[in-house]
């Protein structure tokens, strides 16, 4: 059915024990056709759904990828299943985009895939990585630049969401300065500095300025 897939990351071999494969999709044919080939695969198991906090990947098939397909994304993560893969039968540029910003680990065309193919992304998303076919990765790739380049450069931002101001706050907090030192080195009013460190916890749901400091190390900013 769908096209050949280049893997984001090598990947690694399926987990000893047997893998859990749940099939959302509205169309019974559609479903009962690809347990049959998914049942066939070594170390996998079909499913009626993944356990909230189970390990196991869930194959999400769609004709495209609409507004109705990312809600279902978006819900499937909302039980803690971060491991989707999506079978599409087509994809543009903007549903690309919109399907790896609600949560997707893969990208399979229906029109290519093979029960090799479809098991390659399946073991790519169970071991944490990620597979798109090699044409959606360059549009992907090509549109992250574009996006920094229009979007969030010009309003300082960087892709963590931060401004450079707020970085350079952050760096300056995790160096173990107070908010006094800290607008001392950069030429801010401490008031300035307290709302700098306001801003970033309450935009990105962080509880405190410690918690602001780790959040911009884990996304490798400082």
């Amino acid at each position: 059915m769908m096209s050949p897939t280049a893997t984001v990351h090598a990947l690694r071999p399926l987990p000893v024990e047997r893998l859990a494969v749940a099939i959302a999709t509205a169309d019974p044919v559609s479903r009962a056709g690809l347990a049959a080939q998914l049942q066939g695969q070594r170390g996998m198991e079909v499913v009626e759904e993944v356990e909230p906090g189970a390990a196991g990947v869930v194959v999400v098939v769609a004709d495209e990828v609409d507004e109705a397909t990312t809600r279902e994304i978006r819900a499937i993560r909302g039980t803690g299943q971060e491991r989707i893969v999506l079978l599409v039968a087509k994809v543009d540029d903007a549903g690309l985009l919109a399907a790896v910003e609600a949560g997707v680990s893969g990208v399979v065309r229906r029109s290519q895939a093979t029960p090799g193919h479809l098991a390659t992304a399946i073991g790519a998303a169970a071991a944490g990585e990620g597979t798109l076919p090699p044409d959606l990765l360059g549009r992907l790739l090509s549109q992250v630049g574009r996006l920094q380049r229009q979007v969030l450069h010009p309003r300082g931002l960087t892709f963590a969401g931060l401004t450079e101001r707020e970085v350079a706050v952050l760096r300056l907090l995790a160096d173990g300065l107070d908010t006094a030192e800290v607008g001392r080195r950069l030429y801010f009013s401490e008031r300035t500095v307290k709302n700098v460190i306001h801003d970033v916890t309450s935009r990105l749901d962080l509880r405190n300025r410690t918690h602001a400091v780790a959040y911009a190390i884990r996304q490798g900013l400082i």
